[in-house]
Formats: structure tokens, C-alpha cells, sequence
């Protein structure tokens, strides 16, 4: 990347929302969320211990982090994806961050070069096949080949220097093509690294809290993801016009590099950033912050967005 890849992701998001057809910001709606979170914080997800990857020493948990970031995506459908385990019904995220920790146990390790597809298949078996099997384990094969051939097969070491965003980011998305997240919106190219930003955003808090070193996660921009949007849209900072709202409530399939999805990634990064230019709040903790609303299994929230991807 020649241009800092977070003011090209802020730029191009930006000329979205100025030219969106089906999405807008309302401003006084984030000024009564902003008052509404003043006193709030939120954990670092990492934090709950989720299959105990906390217990891996640091180097193996980098490495662990780096293969779930490039396949953390796109869990949802009817039914959606659930295994049974010792912990009971998993689904999504976490129900993947067992898979992962299961194979781990079973090889002895998380160099996932030679695992063979009847091997992974297996330990993903569930209720239904998980959206994009065999996508993820081509990219799990390759992310392991890359840090072989390229890492001496050590990512942490590769990387264990650097303690910026900006600086992780690039490695990230230069070494893995599998973390390429790029749409085209009136001829111009549109960015968002969406699974990038989030591995960034992991290792380094994962390494500030576990070696008690200073990094810099603050010039992250934010996740595009569909759960914030839907948040974001229940608290009536992002609007979408009736056409809009009719295909999401209806729970009909956003095709991927649509000018709906583009309006409604870009929107929630512009959002986002608005709400940290008037806090004094990085814009990963108030994605983060966001992210955990939308976790509330009480609130009846309307649909997210459905788009069928590898970018989230």
C-alpha cells in the first residue's frame, strides 16, 4: 500500500456516503448515542477466554489468531451452522474457535499446510455444512503454507517487532491474499479490510495485555461487518430508504459488491468515525462497543443485511 491504508479506507468510504443512494447518517442520532455511552466500556472479546486459547503461550496464540481472522466470516443461514460439544450447541465464532482448537489437539499443532480436507470437514461437521467449507480450508492451507515458506513457519517472530496498526495491517494484507477486502462503487475502488483490521486489532490488544507492551491499535477505522450496521440502524444513526429496508426486512440475499452492501459497509465506517471525532474514544473500541450491543439476545432487532462473503 502506498497511501495509508486507513485514511484510503476513511476517503473512499466517505465518497460513498456522499454519493449513497440508499443510506443516509443522521446526525443528532449520534449525538444521543454518544451521550448514551459515556459511561460504558466494553471488554476486549479475547477477554471471556473462549475455548481457553488465553492458556496457549503467546507465540502459538498469535499464530492462532492469524488463521481464525482469515476465516472468520460469514456464519449465518437457516438453520445456521451449530455443533454439539462438550460445552453444549456452538455456533458461529466461537463454535469455529473450537474447531480450531480441537484440530490443534489432534495434530499437535496449528500448521495447517498438510490437513486434509476429510480431516477438516469432520471437525467442522454440524447441523449443516458451514457456509464456504471448502473456501476456508483452502485459505487455512494457505495461510500455513505462507508462514512456512515465507515466516520460517513463525508468524509471531515475523511480526513480533512490530507494534503498530498501520505497520501490522500491511503485513497482513501484502503476505495473505485471503484478506483482500476491496469493492467497486462508481468506477472507484472502495476499501475495507474488514477481517485485516480485525486480526490487527486482536494481536496487538492480545499482546498488550498478555507481554505488557505498549502498542498503537488507534488508527484502526472499524470493522464492516452486518452486525453493527443492524445496530447502528436500530439506533437510528443509519437510515436506509424504503427500497432498502424492504429487501433487509425481508431477509432477501444482498449480492456482494451491490451498491447495497457497498452503502451500507461504507455508511457504518463513516458512522463510526463521526462518533470518534466527537469522543475521545478510539474507533475500535466504539466498533467493539457496538459489536456487543448486538449481542443482546433479548432485543427483538430487525434483520441484519445477508450477503454471502468471505470479507465478513
Amino acid at each position: 500500500m502506498n497511501q495509508n491504508p486507513f485514511e484510503q479506507i476513511l476517503e473512499t468510504c466517505k465518497f460513498v456516503l456522499e454519493n449513497a443512494k440508499h443510506v443516509k447518517i443522521d446526525e443528532k442520532q449520534i449525538n444521543k448515542f454518544i451521550a448514551q455511552i459515556k459511561d460504558q466500556t466494553t471488554e476486549h472479546w479475547l477477554s471471556s477466554n473462549p475455548c481457553e486459547i488465553l492458556d496457549l503461550k503467546i507465540d502459538e496464540l498469535v499464530h492462532f489468531l492469524i488463521i481464525l481472522g482469515s476465516i472468520n466470516y460469514s456464519f449465518w443461514g437457516e438453520p445456521k451452522w451449530t455443533i454439539e460439544t462438550d460445552r453444549g450447541a456452538m455456533d458461529g465464532a466461537f463454535a469455529q474457535i473450537y474447531v480450531l482448537m480441537k484440530l490443534r489437539t489432534q495434530k499437535g499443532h496449528l500448521n495447517f499446510e498438510n490437513i486434509t480436507f476429510e480431516e477438516f470437514k469432520k471437525a467442522y461437521q454440524g447441523n449443516v455444512e458451514i457456509p464456504f467449507l471448502k473456501k476456508r480450508y483452502e485459505t487455512v492451507k494457505q495461510i500455513s503454507k505462507i508462514i512456512n515458506s515465507k515466516m520460517n513457519g513463525n508468524f509471531y517472530q515475523f511480526i513480533k517487532d512490530i507494534k503498530t496498526d498501520q505497520e501490522l495491517l500491511e503485513i497482513i494484507t501484502t503476505y495473505f491474499p485471503s484478506f483482500e477486502d476491496k469493492r467497486t462503487y462508481h468506477n472507484k475502488t472502495i476499501y475495507f479490510y474488514k477481517l485485516a483490521q480485525l486480526a490487527t486489532s486482536d494481536i496487538l490488544q492480545i499482546r498488550e495485555q498478555q507481554e505488557k507492551m505498549k502498542t498503537d491499535y488507534s488508527n484502526l477505522v472499524g470493522c464492516a461487518d452486518y452486525k453493527i450496521p443492524q445496530v447502528l440502524r436500530e439506533l437510528g444513526i443509519l437510515i436506509y430508504d424504503q427500497e432498502l429496508s424492504n429487501i433487509v426486512d425481508q431477509k432477501q440475499t444482498i449480492e456482494e459488491n451491490s451498491i447495497y452492501e457497498i452503502e451500507i459497509r461504507a455508511s457504518m465506517i463513516v458512522a463510526i468515525n463521526k462518533i470518534k471525532q466527537k469522543t475521545n474514544r478510539k474507533a475500535i473500541e466504539i466498533n467493539d462497543l457496538i459489536w456487543s450491543f448486538g449481542q443482546n439476545k433479548n432485543k427483538n432487532w430487525r434483520p441484519y443485511h445477508l450477503t454471502r462473503t468471505t470479507s465478513y
